[in-house]
């Protein structure tokens, strides 16, 4: 089965963010006014597994291993299966 992740990963919360504070700057010079802006990165994987369990522990990996720096970084994904 092939399924599609869709990763999120952003600083930790506790971590400064120079490049969100400079997006929410940039926003308020435009009339935009937001409370917060944390600037990330999105990854798309197409994964081949025999079940969703193999392929969320491959995303996972992927991820604990090269995607994140763990100690600035947290991620999230979601899962879908491609038919």
């Amino acid at each position: 089965m092939k399924y599609k992740a869709e990763i999120t990963i952003l600083p930790h919360p506790q971590i400064l963010d120079p490049q969100g504070k400079v997006v929410k700057q940039s926003l308020q010079s435009l009339g935009l006014n937001f409370e917060d802006v944390r600037v990330g990165k999105h990854v798309q994987i197409i994964v081949s597994c025999a079940n969703e369990t193999e392929a969320k522990t491959k995303v996972e990996e992927a991820c604990q291993k090269l995607l994140i720096n763990p100690i600035v970084e947290f991620f999230e994904f979601s899962l879908q299966e491609i038919k």
